[in-house]
């Protein structure tokens, strides 16, 4: 699902999976041949200090001299990008409308998303896609028959702010690079998770833990039932700590981190304020599943995976898997693409895997898709 597709009209489709994080920035790049998916490169930078916040881009020349600079280390030449938003600047929602032909769905789309859209239609970009699979609540189409009902088709509609978008488009543009797709990080790990899963049908949740955001995304047989981001991250502990021992930022996610130097006492106070933000993490995630389970009865969340560069914060999987009583597992994007071990360490992929997921589901993209 890409909410804008800007393609250049370039011969090439493959596009370059770029992750503009606000910790760090991660580039994925796949070559598909007759051997399967092939991981060409892999890497990631530091995102300049607050040049980033909460998915506005503050800092655009840093932020593009980093790309570039990522771009020359790992010698990509493809210069055409899939990039993403999340958060507030994009909402993502599933509608019910009356089957119709294609020419009337444009308006009808625009009718419905009125009522959807905090924002003023203008100030947005809007895209949509049909999802041919039934809705596991949804009657069967005989039991539809039987009650009289009319056809109905379920319609994913995203929208994304106009101007955060300018924003990404100026800042690809500021790289040298061409902005090929915007898509929505929760789309591109789903995307990411469905090459790597060994059962990517039946129902399953993802949750990502970022620096700043924590993404909740529950599937069932394919298509996303339930989305919703929250504004918890791996930054909440990093500033507990700071406020704590009055340090400055990059200390404070070094003792975060397990810093060397600490004595005991200052081991055990990190340790109680990372817990009780893991905590917070957690009561939100169990009410998201709770609110899911009751939505949806005849759906059993099977296995929870996990994704984001916070989502190994000490703790949070123990208590996860404790609080929701399901099996929680680290989602690696790598495991089935074909890597060349004289290049890329497969304990390092694994390890980094999870941090990975949005770079890898953008690097799935081509130019023209929808």
């Amino acid at each position: 699902m890409s909410i804008l597709n800007v393609g250049s009209g370039s011969k090439k489709k493959s596009l370059v999976g770029l992750d503009i994080g606000s910790h760090s920035i991660k580039v994925v790049e796949i070559e598909h041949s007759k051997l399967g998916r092939i991981l060409r490169n892999f890497g990631m930078i530091a995102t300049p200090q607050d040049a980033i916040v909460e998915g506005s881009v503050k800092d655009v020349e840093a932020v593009s001299a980093a790309i570039r600079s990522l771009f020359k280390n790992l010698g990509i030449k493809n210069k055409n990008v899939a990039a993403s938003l999340s958060g507030y600047s994009v909402i993502a929602k599933k509608i019910v409308l009356d089957e119709m032909e294609e020419s009337e769905m444009e308006k009808a789309i625009r009718l419905e998303a009125e009522k959807y859209i905090p924002y003023g239609i203008n100030e947005v970009n809007l895209d949509y896609t049909v999802l041919n699979a039934q809705d596991p609540m949804e009657e069967s189409s005989d039991e539809k028959a039987d009650s009289g009902s009319s056809d109905k088709m379920d319609v994913l509609l995203v929208a994304g702010k106009n101007d955060v978008i300018d924003e990404y488009v100026e800042l690809i543009q500021a790289a040298n690079l061409n902005l090929g797709v915007v898509d929505i990080d929760v789309f591109a790990i789903q995307n990411a998770a469905e090459i790597s899963l060994d059962k990517p049908e039946g129902s399953y949740a993802i949750i990502t833990v970022g620096a700043s955001e924590l993404g909740i995304n529950t599937i069932h047989n394919g298509l996303s039932v339930f989305s919703r981001d929250s504004s918890y991250g791996g930054t909440q502990i990093t500033k507990a700590i700071m406020s704590e021992f009055d340090v400055p930022f990059e200390e404070a996610e070094s003792m975060k981190l397990g810093g060397v130097g600490l004595d005991d006492d200052k081991i055990a106070e990190i340790e109680k304020i990372i817990a009780s933000k893991v905590l917070k993490w957690v009561s939100e995630i169990k009410h998201a599943l709770d609110f899911v389970a009751n939505t949806y009865p005849d759906e059993t969340i099977e296995e929870i995976f996990l994704s984001g560069g916070s989502s190994e914060t000490p703790g949070f999987k123990r208590h996860l898997e404790k609080e929701t009583e399901i099996p929680v597992t680290g989602l690696n994007p790598f495991k089935y693409l074909v890597a060349n071990s004289k290049f890329f360490d497969p304990d390092y992929l694994q390890y980094i895997g999870p941090q990975a997921c949005v770079a890898v589901g953008l690097a799935l993209r081509s130019l023209g898709d929808k």
